[in-house]
């Protein structure tokens, strides 16, 4: 991991850093890139932040629910909004949604709780039977071949690093099994703040989800699919942290109806599963 890298793992983190306007009423901004809409899990990580700025530090995420709505614009503030629905004994809830030029372009159900002592199980881990993060090639070294091709996109720094451990660029060309792991840590390092990993991974999750879907599809780079995120679901079961490697095991349970649903399970370097994660999303053949 270089500065740069660092240094935009720090953009992130500013990102993440809303402007309190009122009280329940946030605001935040969008990196200053060319995109035509603004990344989904910026406008999730976003409405995490502004849902934990709302809750007693005691109590931590447990659970989020969430549906897109509008395409945000990337050129525009994002005005966040907070209900505080309810504040017990054990758990916290919050309703958050997102405006731009007057209207709702995502909204979220966020569930807190304080810490609890209980059943403990989980499904079997996967890390040991994947190979280690080190031994897979970065994304300059993934693409290197295409470096031409790919243009700024290519030199860009990463906040974000990640591992793709089951096919290369090539393979998308073919159709591939429905599955694909991903190895994913923060480029850098972090504080200790839990509410800043939870986020950080909250905006990391919807980076590789979707084109889960896809891989049975042969549609790497293919200009007539349209892809957005509709909705988004995660439970977070036992501590971590997002700049120490966690494992992204994705499948696709299904595509139909235009749509797509993926699911993901993330698992720390030591084989605790932390957080799962499930998206469903537009996945559509544009006709020209």
């Amino acid at each position: 991991m270089g500065d740069m890298d660092q240094h935009a793992l720090d953009g992130v983190v500013r990102l993440l850093d809303l402007e309190p306007i009122e009280m329940n009423i946030f605001r935040g901004q969008s990196p200053d890139e060319d995109r035509q809409r603004t990344f989904g899990g910026q406008v999730a990580g976003q409405s995490l932040v502004a849902a934990a700025r709302t809750v007693d530090p005691e109590v931590s995420i447990h659970s989020l629910h969430a549906y897109f709505l509008r395409a945000g614009d990337p050129g525009t503030p994002i005005l966040y909004e907070v209900d505080r629905i309810r504040d017990g004994r054990s758990f916290s809830t919050r309703r958050v949604v997102a405006i731009q030029h007057g209207k709702a372009i995502f909204h979220m159900s966020a569930s807190f709780q304080r810490p609890e002592e209980g059943f403990t199980h989980q499904f079997d881990s996967p890390v040991a039977d994947t190979p280690a993060p080190d031994s897979l090639p970065d994304f300059a070294t993934r693409y290197a071949h295409m470096k031409e091709a790919l243009g700024d996109w290519y030199d860009r720094p990463r906040a974000i690093d990640m591992r793709y451990v089951d096919w290369e660029p090539e393979d998308r060309r073919s159709r591939l099994p429905p599955r694909q792991r991903v190895w994913m840590r923060a480029a850098g390092t972090l504080d200790d703040d839990p509410v800043l990993h939870a986020c950080l991974v909250t905006y990391a999750s919807d980076m590789s989800l979707l084109d889960t879907a896809l891989l049975p599809h042969s549609t790497w780079h293919d200009p007539d699919v349209f892809m957005a995120s509709l909705d988004h679901a995660m439970w977070f079961h036992r501590p971590f942290r997002a700049d120490e490697w966690i494992l992204y095991d994705q499948d696709t349970p299904s595509a139909s109806a235009g749509r797509g649903i993926a699911r993901g399970l993330m698992w720390d370097a030591d084989g605790n599963l932390v957080i799962s994660v499930v998206q469903e999303g537009l996945i559509r053949r544009m006709r020209r």
